[in-house]
Formats: C-alpha cells, structure tokens, sequence
C-alpha cells in the first residue's frame, strides 16, 4: 500500500523552503509587488531556483537535475501556496518542464550537437532561464487548445491567457502542423491581461513571424504538462488552504469581543471544525495525486480526484478567512485578499471542477443520471 504520509527528507524540504520564503516573500512584500509593474519576484526565484536548485527537481541528474519526484515537487508547491509566492515555478518547474519530459529521444538537434529539448531541461533546472507553456491557464488536460499558425518555417499567431508568460525566458508554443515549437520570449510580443490573481499574471502572446525550433508532437507533450499541472495545482491549494485556516484560528484566539477570544463561540468552532475536515480531505487528495504522478500508477483518477475536490476547498478557506478576520481582512494591506484571489483563479487553472469530475465519471464509467 502507497504511504501518503510525508518522509523526513520531505518535511526537512519543508522546512527549508519554509525559511526561505519567510525571508523573500513575507505579507507585506508580496502586496507591495502586486502593486508594481513587476508582479515577479526574481530574488525569492533566484533563491529557490538557484541557490536550492528547486526548479531541476523533475529533471534527470544527468540533465543537471535534482532527479527527484512529484511528492518533493507537491511539498515545494504546499509551501509556495502557503505564502503566495509571485514565482512562475508551476508553470516553469512544472509544466514547461513536464512538456520537455515528453521528448527524451528528440532527434533534432541544436549547434551543440545534444538534443533541443535535453538543452531546454538543462537550461530550466538551472533556473537561470524560466519556460513557459503558451497554452491558456483554465485548459484541462486533453481540453481543447489554442495553436499558432505555421507558415514558412516561422510561427504566426495570437495566444492569450498565458500564465507567467511576462517571466519567462523561452516559451514552448503548439502549432497547426502538430508540432510544439521552443520560441524565445524576444521574438515574440508579451502584452499583460488584467488578471484577479496578480500574483500568478496572465498576459496576451502574439507571434508575428517568430523563428521557433520544433521539439516534437504537441499533443502527448500538452497533455502530459496539463495533467501534471492540475495535480500538483492541488498541493498548492492545500497549501493555501491550510494557510488560511491556521490564521483564522489564530486570530480568532487573539481577538476578543464580551472579554473572551470570539474562538470560544460555539458557531464559529463548527464552521472551523467543519474547514479543517475539509482541509485534510484536501491533504489525501493532493498526496494521493503527487503519488500517482511519481509512481504512474492511476495517474488520470487520481488527477481528477484531487482537482475535482480541491477547488471548493481551497475557495471556502479563503472565504471564512475573509470574513472571521471581520473588518482587517476587508483591508487591502492585510494579504487574505491575495489568497481569496490565487483560490478563485486556481479553480479555473488547468480545468475547472466540473470537467474533472466530468472526466473522473467517464474514467470510471459512471454514466450520468
């Protein structure tokens, strides 16, 4: 039987990546960021990235990777969904990567002689470059996506909804011919979209004419980076879950109304009772899906389990969060605005509830009523 539970390599990652981020990436930081034009914080990216090589855990060692697995990738995501990092490591160290993963033996090759796709591995677990997957962030996996025109051996084309397409380095762009093309970001025009989750920004892709190096088949690559996106999506709200409760019951111990902290109220104790069920049905649910990612073992079920739950859970956290904090949690300098906001642009990010629970139905075949 799979143990779900976390080993002790896992909870010392934990705590590391904990640190760090209380260092780069406190409350009021965060805030100050999503207020600029630069939602992305390079520094706390450089510190994972770099200085603890985070964004090589999926990669193969011979690649310059961590070689490690989706459980040590869901703990990283936990913590980067406790403290809404703005660092594009679901959609580079994830996604993009994930994408790569699905052309181990590319036969194309670059001027150095070793396959294009290998090259990009390299050059994304270093984390000095970050990937991109220019397909729409509320995609599902196998979900119908956008493609490029190709035309004379250049790329022509509109693709918008990119996640943290402003950040990225090299951008990995499905085409009309079946091909997934590897774009540098200068050749192309980055336009930024309004988005309700400043710290994760979406932005417009428009190629006009832009040379991209064919890596492969897009579809297997797309869906493959999708599935693993929507899993360990769930991890990252966990983490934000969990974040937010734990902060509704502290506070809700500090303050005080008729001189007794307003958490002795019998009807707020059911309402946080009743959270923190939620929250460990969450925590099942996500560990069970970053197993499945690692192991291959049931992999589509257990995607669509954890996303088909995850959802609900992460936005009626945030929500009691909103309103147990009463009149501070409606500022905007207290950060439980951003959580509400990262928890409401997740459950559309890599499809939303209903097409999981619509995918899990016909995975098991239960047929609707």
């Amino acid at each position: 039987m799979t143990d779900l539970l976390y080993s002790e390599e896992e909870e010392a990652l934990r705590a590391a990546v904990r640190d760090l981020l209380t260092d780069h990436c406190d409350a009021p930081g965060v805030i100050a960021r999503t207020e600029s034009d630069t939602p992305h914080d390079r520094e706390a990216w450089k510190a994972l990235a770099d200085g603890m090589g985070l964004a090589g855990l999926l990669v193969p060692e011979s690649l310059g990777g961590q070689g490690a697995s989706h459980r040590e990738v869901a703990v990283v995501l936990e913590e980067l969904g406790r403290s809404v990092a703005p660092v594009p490591y679901l959609t580079s160290a994830v996604v993009a990567t994930e994408a790569l993963l699905a052309f181990p033996h590319s036969r194309l090759r670059s001027s150095g002689g070793t396959p294009i796709a290998d090259d990009l591995l390299t050059e994304l677990a270093s984390g000095r470059r970050v990937g991109a997957l220019a397909v729409a962030l509320n995609v599902a996996p196998g979900g119908a996506h956008q493609a490029v025109r190709h035309e004379g051996g250049a790329l022509r084309g509109e693709l918008t909804g990119i996640a943290d397409a402003a950040a990225a380095d090299v951008l990995l762009v499905p085409a009309d011919d079946g091909g997934l093309y590897a774009v540098e970001a200068d050749a192309v025009t980055v336009t930024p979209q309004v988005s309700l989750d400043q710290t994760r920004p979406l932005a417009t892709v428009t190629l006009d004419g832009a040379p991209g190096r064919r890596l492969g088949d897009a579809g297997p690559a797309v869906r493959r980076a999708l599935r693993a996106g929507a899993g360990l999506l769930a991890s990252e709200q966990l983490g934000l879950a969990d974040w937010t409760l734990t902060e509704t019951v502290r506070y809700l111990k500090e303050r005080k109304q008729f001189n007794r902290p307003v958490g002795g109220f019998q009807a707020l104790k059911h309402r946080l009772a009743q959270l923190w069920l939620e929250v460990v049905n969450l925590r099942a649910a996500a560990r069970n899906a970053a197993d499945a990612l690692a192991t291959g073992e049931d992999v589509e079920v257990a995607v669509a389990v954890a996303q088909a739950y995850a959802a609900r859970v992460a936005v009626h956290a945030a929500e009691e969060a909103l309103q147990l904090h009463g009149g501070i949690g409606m500022t905007w300098e207290h950060p439980v605005h951003l959580y509400l906001k990262r928890a409401k642009a997740d459950s559309i990010a890599y499809g939303t509830a209903g097409a999981h629970r619509a995918a899990l139905a016909e995975l098991v075949d239960l047929q609707a009523p």
